[in-house]
């Protein structure tokens, strides 16, 4: 997410507590909000899925692909 993006979810977050939003702007702020969430989810699914750690054997297990493809219920 670019820097203009969080720039616009910063401006409309301190609009909203000084004088309030108009419907379409609720409704952006929603959107930009569901976009931040998104990208942050991805790059922290992405950091965790590039950590190994050595089993007490010695041998290095990488998280990503033991556990990176399932899916959660």
């Amino acid at each position: 997410m670019d820097s203009s993006r969080i720039d616009r979810i910063n401006f409309l977050a301190r609009k909203s507590k000084r004088e309030g939003l108009t419907e379409e702007e609720k409704k952006e702020q929603a959107l930009l909000r569901r976009e931040y969430i998104a990208a942050i989810r991805m790059n922290v699914r992405t950091q965790l899925d590039n950590i190994s750690i050595q089993e007490e054997d010695g041998t290095i297990t990488n998280l990503g692909e033991k556990y990176g493809n399932k899916t959660r219920h």
